[in-house]
């Protein structure tokens, strides 16, 4: 939803980091790589139980993550490119939730059904991705939805930063993940059933 309706906030810093990276020589493909390295740690520093060590390696990562984006915009979005940053986006949340379960070893059975709503959720989303004919800024088509990457790096935020609530943080992040699967899987149904009946 943030990503969504909250981006004309962020775009003047993310468009003056991109034109900055570019001036440096960087591909959009070098950012979506050095973006994985440094969200990649955060699960390692949740480990150390370096908690604002962890939020801030998670958000410059989400924001590098915006900045090659708006790189490939100006260059060239390639679908290698696409798949690089999906797969890399996910491997930054295993490695929170790998992290907290390190920490939270009495919150796996939580942590499993979160696990669970994202996989739900983004299986709708890179299917529709996949089979929809519509395109928006990104190189397939993107579905709003409740939760997108900003709220799961504020539900990670939480649970990192407040170690007490981290048990209703996941289960409310489980509710709203499992909400948005939903919401995408009907939006779907909309969309293809309108695309079918061209």
């Amino acid at each position: 939803m943030l990503d969504t309706h909250a981006r004309k906030y962020v775009d003047p810093y993310i468009d003056r980091s991109a034109s900055m990276c570019l001036k440096l020589g960087l591909t959009p493909n070098q950012v979506t790589v050095l973006s994985f390295i440094i969200g990649a740690t955060t699960g390692l520093w949740i480990g150390f139980e370096q908690a604002w060590v962890a939020v801030v390696v998670l958000w410059i990562s989400g924001f590098l993550d915006a900045v090659d984006g708006a790189m490939a915009r100006r260059t060239e979005t390639t679908p290698f490119g696409t798949v690089l940053d999906v797969t890399f986006d996910r491997l930054v949340e295993i490695s929170v939730i790998l992290g907290i379960a390190y920490l939270h070893p009495d919150m796996l059975w939580a942590l499993l059904l979160l696990s669970v709503s994202i996989i739900f959720s983004m299986t709708v989303f890179l299917t529709v991705g996949a089979v929809s004919e519509k395109a928006g800024i990104k190189s397939f088509y993107y579905q709003a939805g409740v939760a997108e990457r900003t709220e799961g790096f504020l539900f990670f935020t939480a649970m990192i930063l407040f170690p007490s609530y981290v048990l209703y943080m996941i289960l409310a992040f489980f509710i709203v993940e499992t909400f948005t699967g939903l919401q995408r899987l009907l939006e779907a149904k909309r969309i293809l059933k309108k695309q079918a009946g061209r």
